[in-house]
């Protein structure tokens, strides 16, 4: 009984890791859903349940983790040598802090979620995305000021423009999430054909 609890387990990690591991072409939205094709059926049903475009849900986790499920901030060092505490709590292919991520949660009535499973990090996003809608009236299709919303936060947006830091990372975020827009409008009609595919 022990032994088959831990082929179990260890077969369970495998899937797991297979599952998300990261893919071998992030530039190209194509490559990455045909590669993993779940991952186009899990951002459609976020775009579905909450507005958020596709391609803005791959550009923001692009720009947060490059699709590493176990990305995690770099810790900070004493004297430069030594490993310290990491800057904040964000972990998981969306960067969501624990918070945010308890929040999202406890609203969405989905308390098995997890930051390092790719289906809840895109309904995390897209969840993100129409919240900053409601509060901030930004547009969803607005790549640059959803994505400085998603960086600053809600409470801290207003002070956007005194970040340099942010106002880079959300021109580069606009930029991949016009790029991956351009690439779906070749392979969308062939990842919808395959709609009936499981696996």
């Amino acid at each position: 009984m022990i032994h088959f609890k831990k082929y179990f387990y260890f077969l369970a990690f495998f899937l797991l890791f297979s599952c998300s591991s990261i893919p071998k072409n992030t530039q190209n939205s194509c490559a990455i859903f045909e590669e993993r094709y779940l991952w186009y059926k899990y951002s459609k049903s976020s775009y579905e349940k909450w507005g958020a475009p596709v391609h803005l849900q791959l550009a923001f986790i692009k720009k947060e983790s490059d699709f590493n499920w176990l990305a995690k901030p770099p810790r900070k060092k004493l004297f430069k040598i030594i490993p310290f505490k990491r800057p904040s709590s964000s972990f998981g292919y969306s960067q969501a802090v624990k918070g945010t991520w308890e929040q999202y949660k406890k609203e969405t009535n989905n308390p098995l979620a997890t930051r390092a499973r790719f289906k809840d990090s895109v309904d995390f996003i897209g969840w993100y995305i129409n919240k900053t809608s409601q509060i901030l009236k930004i547009s969803k299709k607005d790549a640059y000021r959803q994505y400085l919303a998603y960086y600053k936060g809600w409470g801290d947006y207003k002070n956007f423009s005194k970040d340099k830091k942010a106002i880079i990372y959300a021109k580069s975020v606009k930029d991949m999430a016009n790029k991956y827009r351009k690439q779906l409008i070749l392979c969308k009609k062939n990842l919808d054909k395959n709609k009936y595919i499981i696996f």
